[in-house]
């Protein structure tokens, strides 16, 4: 679950900045100075003479491709997808270099000197994005759509069943549904425990079972302790605020609005408005899932099974 960045994130943040400053910097000085340019690269001086326009050319993707890692470097978790966008042209102009000094066009000693700008810029920017995906902070939007929904049967198995329906839907009907699994996680300013347990009483009032288990898991994957989000599911939380946003996730489920409201007053009173919102998005999304299951016709795989 994205969560409000943590000092990692900001470090990966920089290193994109960083990069989008060099290529913007690198650009704008082809194209302001092109010959004082070629003049300062002594590597470029052995691939022949220098042309003007030519060099302005680079300069602009040099400047396009940080522009847009600039962009991405201001929300890395969310905008990875553009930061890949933005050291495509980078990459590529590096794996050309390596084909020149594979193929002999240029000596491997002026591949070595260009090396640290030239392959380094986009190494360090994709080094950057892995390491946020490794670390599972990073969005499902850009994920292509095939590659999304293989990790979603993956993680959810038979407890999301309309996997094979989001496929098959036109207009982009799994790529808008990314953005709605996002904005059902979306943490900046609550404590971790009151997101999860907000989420952990709406979906547990839908009565769906499945669903309270992938919200369970997403639970531990944030550091709840697994006996604590028990406690809760069985009406013996371990903390008032557990019982305070369980409640109000239940109450928001349920539709019982004078309970809603209280609860949401008693957190807005404690916490601020800012939390309340992003409790009453993860109490809202714990309606969304059970629903689309119901819509389909998968309510018997969302119930909470019953003693006999």
């Amino acid at each position: 679950m994205i969560g409000k960045p943590d000092s990692l994130d900001r470090a990966m943040q920089v290193v994109i900045a960083l990069v989008a400053l060099f290529a913007v910097g690198n650009g704008l000085f082809m194209l302001a100075d092109p010959l004082g340019w070629y003049v300062s690269i002594e590597t470029v001086q052995a691939t022949g003479p220098a042309n003007r326009h030519f060099i302005g050319d680079i300069g602009l993707a040099y400047i396009i491709s940080g522009a847009v890692l600039g962009y991405a470097a201001a929300n890395l978790a969310l905008r990875w997808g553009a930061a890949l966008i933005g050291i495509s042209w980078l990459a590529a102009h590096g794996g050309f270099h390596v084909y020149e000094v594979m193929t002999g066009i240029c000596a491997p000693d002026v591949f070595w000197q260009d090396v640290p700008g030239v392959l380094g810029p986009p190494l360090l920017a994709f080094l950057a994005v892995v390491v946020q995906i490794g670390r599972q902070r990073a969005s499902p939007v850009p994920l292509p759509k095939k590659l999304f929904l293989s990790i979603m049967q993956k993680v959810a198995g038979d407890g999301e069943p309309y996997i094979g329906d989001l496929d098959a839907a036109g207009g982009f009907a799994t790529e808008k549904f990314q953005h709605a699994m996002l904005l059902s996680g979306h943490r900046y300013h609550a404590p971790a425990a009151l997101l999860h347990m907000a989420r952990l009483g709406s979906t547990r009032a839908e009565d769906c079972g499945p669903c309270v288990e992938i919200v369970r898991q997403f639970a531990l994957a944030d550091g709840i302790d697994d006996q604590r989000i028990q406690n809760a599911l069985m009406g013996r939380p371990d903390h008032v605020e557990d019982a305070l946003a369980y409640d109000f996730g239940a109450a928001v489920a349920s539709g019982d609005v004078a309970a809603a409201a209280d609860l949401g007053e008693r957190i807005e009173a404690k916490y601020g408005r800012k939390v309340r919102t992003e409790l009453a998005l993860g109490a809202a999304s714990g309606r969304l899932f059970p629903a689309i299951k119901r819509g389909l016709g998968y309510a018997s795989a969302c119930a909470i099974p019953r003693m006999a």
